[in-house]
């Protein structure tokens, strides 16, 4: 017990390294615009923040419309709903990727059909997704995930999905910021959703948003995000209303870290390429796949293992060190919830989830805590 007692006071004595964690401006332009709202007493949701993120974000992506609402699940909620996915239809989403991902398509009574991932870019394999479409040709919609910050390969997925007469949803939760061939992920399909979570890029503490190049169709997201208020001066409800809606407060902290998006993917690759240094020299490490067609966001520096150190050892050496690191995700058709639904693959997703690692990428981390973690690591092969 005395052991025990010992081992955890020095871990809270060493200073802890998160794997990716709030990083406010250091100008404190977050605070600016939250002050604002309260000054103008803007506090419940809709406002001058709310309108004016939507606008900013939009310009910076280059879409032409975009709704802010309360997560990036309900942003993927909500391009499916404009997309026209209801009961029965079959969507189909990556494998590898958070729950979050495809727990949307339950709530439209879709049925999700998972596709496998390839090693090029560790997403959606545009292989894999044709044979899912010669099985099952009638598909309502796609939804593909740039993993880790890491862009599809989306010439070839947007072709197939052209051919096909379907719609094309990007799930860019963990890529704000990262480009394919010049444009910005989530702006390439039909629909595009950002997260704005805490351990997100930039973080609005919560809340996500839906652009697309579909004026039309994102005003009719508004109307059902916000309640689908019917124009009448009592309170009517033609259609099923969600609150949905991101408040103008959280807003607010959103424009802030808006202005800093540069910095944090230029400090987020600096982390990656730091990793790459420094552990590349160990032929068992293998990194995350970058493409010259790529310039990623590096959300979170992700390794991948051969040999007997095993991705736990990892894992558990950091955490012995105050240091969080986390699996890659586990795929949606292993998880028990989603076991029943169809994979198409040959098992890439499970081989990366076997063998993967996400690194602490904080852009909060200094080249000391850097190296602290990498010594860790290196010290796994002594």
């Amino acid at each position: 017990m005395l052991m025990q007692r010992e081992i955890k006071t020095n871990i809270k004595t060493k200073k802890r390294i998160y794997l990716s964690s709030p990083h406010m401006s250091e100008e404190g332009y977050e605070k600016q615009y939250i002050n604002e709202a309260f000054e103008t007493n803007w506090i419940a949701p809709l406002g001058e923040n709310v309108n004016e993120f939507e606008n900013e974000l939009a310009a910076k992506v280059g879409a032409r419309a975009a709704a802010a609402l309360s997560s990036g699940t309900a942003a993927i909620h909500m391009a499916l709903k404009a997309a026209g996915v209801s009961e029965g239809d079959i969507v189909f989403c990556p494998t590898l990727t958070f729950s979050a991902t495809a727990n949307p398509i339950i709530y439209q009574n879709a049925i999700p059909v998972f596709i496998d991932s390839d090693y090029e870019t560790w997403n959606m394999s545009p292989d894999a997704l044709e044979e899912a479409f010669r099985k099952y040709p009638k598909v309502k919609a796609v939804l593909v995930v740039h993993l880790y910050g890491l862009s599809a390969d989306m010439d070839r997925i947007v072709e197939i999905c052209r051919k096909h007469d379907v719609q094309l949803i990007e799930d860019a939760a963990e890529s704000l910021g990262t480009t394919y061939k010049g444009k910005y992920t989530g702006t390439i399909g039909d629909y595009g959703i950002y997260s704005f979570n805490g351990n997100k890029i930039i973080t609005t503490s919560g809340g996500g948003m839906l652009v697309s190049n579909n004026d039309e169709r994102i005003a009719k997201v508004k109307f059902w995000a916000t309640q689908a208020r019917d124009k009448a001066r009592h309170y009517q409800h033609s259609e099923l209303g969600y609150n949905y809606r991101m408040s103008n407060v959280v807003a607010g902290i959103g424009r802030g870290q808006l202005k800093v998006l540069d910095q944090r993917v230029e400090k987020k690759r600096y982390i990656f390429d730091f990793y790459k240094r420094e552990l590349g020299f160990i032929d068992e490490i293998d990194f995350m796949p970058i493409n010259d067609w790529n310039e990623p966001n590096c959300w979170l520096s992700c390794i991948t293992l051969t040999g007997k150190v095993r991705p736990l050892d990892v894992i558990i050496r950091l955490e012995e060190e105050n240091i969080e690191s986390r699996p890659i995700w586990k795929p949606m058709h292993m998880q028990p919830f989603f076991e029943g639904y169809d994979y198409i693959g040959s098992n890439v997703s499970e081989k990366i989830f076997e063998n993967g690692v996400c690194l602490p990428s904080d852009t909060k981390m200094t080249d000391d805590d850097l190296y602290r973690v990498v010594n860790i690591i290196k010290g796994l092969w002594k």
